[in-house]
């Protein structure tokens, strides 16, 4: 997956020649295509002028033990800072699915150095917030404090991933908790039917199983599953040190050198490699006629994060959008799924998804739904899919781009989606791509574009179905499929 980075902090030179590599992938050889990239390029090169000037510098370093830092200091008085591990449950197997995330839970249970409570008094006393999310593919640590206290903030999220007690006592009070939270993890529905979409999809691979793991596992993980995966996944190349908010680069690459210049090269061995995970179009039911309402979701396969095609399919999936009965609009919605849905009274909600991963992705939408009409919002949603591959319109296609580089500036306000933004990249795609690069290969999309990455990607696909209620007016998976292809009214 992510490997070490040029070791040296990202030149604007350079920055222009990855920029050049990424215009040069989202040009797929149709006659015309380039003549189009073109202008869009020039006004997005234009604006970029303007825009990166004030802009802060995403600065990059890669230490000797592979560890990347990466920062952007934006001059406030405030900072967040953390650790982005390329390892998450997909790295685990049967036995030791749940490890990743039960180790992060053991994060803050106490060190060599600080007790649970020392760590707690000194994080409030410092005003500081201290967290930890596992996903598939990526565990983080951060923290968010004054940027005057940065230096604690490193060495204490250095302390807890390299000298972590792991104390038996822990361990057996943390199990209880883990099980109480997959109780309330089984009452958010939504929940329930993404993990059985990825049951299904990735059926007997390290993608279908849930991140909590099952809760035998959680009875069974010992202290030595925990430091073993430590030991084989916590290693320099596999790590990020990302900051965002007041803070120095060089006093960052400084204390990253403190805190983890020698620990992370005794860490011996081969970096695991990524399993792959292959996409099976399935269905998963699981029918219970006392529930009110009907949840389900729809997905074909979709792309990893450096695919080409991830920006096309990011701006489709705008096009579908969201949909919830307390929203305003009524058939003025610029979602053509969504003024559907809401003059038929198809459903409650419904919300559509790119998820990606490495080397795979699932493009789909979650509905909520009566179910008297699970079925011909299906139909709806089919339809609409084949109109993305055959008819969508250049107005449209505007409207859904320009949708998308708002929500994308817009989740960017503040020091820790920033923080969050530059880990995440640097583990996908071994950088920070600048904005105005994101704005140009967005605007670089058109209709054409559209309808011929989604006939790539849905026309005549199987997908993948989880599906949980009273969902007897739910098609036939074979009749699901064949509509993949074309409908009748």
């Amino acid at each position: 997956m992510a490997a070490a980075a040029a070791r040296a902090v990202l030149l604007p030179a350079a920055r222009r020649r990855l920029w050049g590599f990424s215009e040069r992938l989202l040009i797929r050889g149709a006659a015309g295509r380039s003549s189009y990239f073109g202008v869009n390029r020039l006004r997005s090169t234009q604006a970029a002028t303007q825009v990166v000037l004030n802009v802060p510098e995403t600065r990059v370093t890669c230490l000797e033990s592979g560890l990347r830092v990466a920062s952007e200091d934006s001059g406030l008085s405030t900072c967040t800072v953390g650790l982005w591990i390329d390892a998450g449950s997909r790295y685990e197997n049967e036995k030791n699915n749940g490890t990743a995330h039960f180790l992060e839970h053991m994060a803050f249970k106490g060190t060599k150095k600080r007790s649970q409570l020392d760590l707690e008094l000194e994080i409030e006393n410092m005003g500081a917030h201290l967290n930890a999310y596992t996903s598939r593919e990526q565990t983080v640590y951060y923290a968010k404090a004054f940027s005057k206290d940065l230096p604690r903030a490193v060495e204490i999220l250095a302390d807890i991933i390299q000298n972590s007690t792991l104390g038996e006592a822990e361990i057996e009070r943390e199990r209880g908790v883990i099980l109480r939270e997959m109780q309330e993890v089984e009452t958010n529905l939504q929940e329930v039917v993404f993990d059985y979409l990825h049951a299904t999809a990735y059926q007997n691979t390290a993608l279908g199983r849930t991140i909590l793991g099952p809760t035998e596992n959680i009875k069974s993980i010992s202290r030595k599953d925990l430091v073993d995966y430590i030991t084989t996944h916590y290693k320099g190349p596999r790590i990020v040190l990302a900051a965002a908010g007041g803070v120095s680069h060089d006093e960052l690459l400084d204390l990253a050198k403190l805190h983890f210049g020698d620990s992370l090269c005794t860490h011996k061995g081969e970096i695991p490699a990524l399993p792959p995970c292959k996409f099976t179009g399935s269905e998963i039911r699981v029918r219970d006629d006392k529930m009110p309402l009907a949840y389900f979701a729809i997905a074909v396969e979709a792309v990893g994060w450096a695919h080409p095609d991830t920006i096309c399919l990011m701006v489709a999936n705008t096009l579908i959008g969201n949909w919830d009965r307390s929203f305003g609009g009524g058939m003025n919605l610029s979602s053509k799924l969504a003024q559907l849905t809401c003059h038929g009274n198809l459903c409650h909600s419904f919300q559509s998804f790119n998820t990606s991963y490495t080397d795979t992705g699932l493009w789909g939408l979650y509905m909520v739904c009566e179910p008297a009409t699970i079925a011909d919002m299906l139909h709806v949603v089919q339809k609409e899919w084949m109109r993305l591959c055959t008819s969508v319109t250049e107005s449209e296609v505007a409207r859904a781009r320009n949708l998308l580089k708002t929500n994308m500036l817009l989740q960017l306000d503040g020091s820790t989606p920033i923080c969050e933004d530059i880990g995440r990249q640097m583990l996908c795609y071994n950088r920070r791509i600048p904005i105005p690069e994101l704005e140009a290969r967005i605007d670089a999309v058109n209709a054409e574009t559209i309808r011929e990455v989604c006939t790539k990607y849905i026309y005549n696909k199987s997908p993948a179905i989880a599906a949980v209620g009273p969902i007897e007016q739910l098609p036939d998976f074979n009749q699901i499929c064949s509509n993949m292809c074309w409908l009748r009214d």
